[in-house]
């Protein structure tokens, strides 16, 4: 994945922010959530865990993977949807730049699928026993991790997996977009988001397709998924910052998850400052799903 150092120290436990997380749940998931409108209360209540994982049901999905097939899941942070894959009998092969989270993504999901420490973007031969070579794959997948690589490291990876992908193979990536071309730091004045995330710019929605055009794809589906995933999370982080402003509000959250007692008033307030700037971002972003192929250069293909 991505520009190295900047990545590799995302998703730090340790953070205001990822601690909360824990505490409300987040465990081998790190995605966003699908919400649907009458579940935003369930939500509220039962934390994000139910919603990451239909969101992540909704990408893999996309991929129309089949028994047998050899799949690459770019970015697979903790493991969950590689071990998903694996579990539908697929040959799951999961990389990640963090050793951290490859680490637990093996003792946790090591019996079904393989996983291996590696960049996205610059793909080593092998991997976890597994050849990386040209037209090997048959399925990549990469949910909510490519806004981390930067507009050129998107550029390697769509060529990357290109590359990887035999005649008839797809990729399905899944990433926060922009809208316009607008400079993030006008999105983000503090930078608290990009902080948190560790990531330089959104690459706009438009420009996605355009830059897996010039890879070779085709482009079988574009989905907007901004209003179940972006918009009902920004309900929710409203819902949070606002509960938690209040003394009555932070005790009623620590009745319902006790690990958030460990929080001080300045944790607190940092953390609202970090939900709101995640609030504000999100209204004037997206959440695209893109289904790209690469086309097919002989028979057609029977597997799909």
């Amino acid at each position: 994945m991505g520009p190295g150092e900047n990545i590799a120290s995302a998703y730090n436990d340790d953070s205001v922010l990822f601690r909360v997380l824990r505490h409300l749940g987040w465990d081998s998931l790190a995605n966003i959530g699908w919400f649907t409108l009458p579940a935003l209360p369930v939500a509220a209540l039962a934390g994000p865990v139910p919603f990451q994982r239909r969101l992540a049901r909704r990408s893999l999905a996309l991929l129309d993977a089949r028994p047998g097939q050899l799949v690459l899941d770019a970015g697979c942070g903790r493991g969950d949807t590689t071990a998903r894959l694996g579990a539908a009998g697929c040959r799951a092969l999961g990389v990640d730049i963090q050793p951290a989270q490859i680490d637990r993504a093996r003792r946790r999901f090591g019996d079904g699928a393989r996983f291996a420490v590696a960049d996205a973007t610059a793909l080593p031969r092998q991997a976890a026993g597994i050849g990386l070579t040209d037209g090997s794959f048959d399925r990549v997948h990469c949910l909510e991790a490519a806004f981390h690589f930067g507009h050129e490291g998107r550029r390697a990876f769509l060529d990357e997996s290109f590359r990887l992908l035999r005649p008839g193979g797809r990729l399905v990536l899944v990433d926060v977009t922009a809208r316009t071309d607008q400079p993030i730091g006008t999105l983000d004045p503090n930078g608290l988001v990009r902080a948190t995330w560790r990531f330089d710019d959104i690459e706009p929605y438009e420009r996605y397709p355009l830059m897996a055009a010039a890879a070779g794809f085709t482009t079988h589906r574009v989905l907007d998924w901004t209003t179940p995933v972006l918009h009902r999370a920004s309900h929710l982080c409203a819902l949070f910052a606002a509960t938690a402003s209040t003394r009555a509000g932070r005790q009623a959250l620590c009745l319902r998850w006790p690990g958030l007692r460990t929080l001080d008033a300045s944790d607190w307030d940092e953390v609202i400052a970090v939900v709101r700037a995640h609030r504000a971002i999100g209204r004037v972003t997206r959440y695209t799903a893109y289904v790209l192929d690469k086309p097919a250069n002989g028979p057609p293909d029977t597997a799909q």
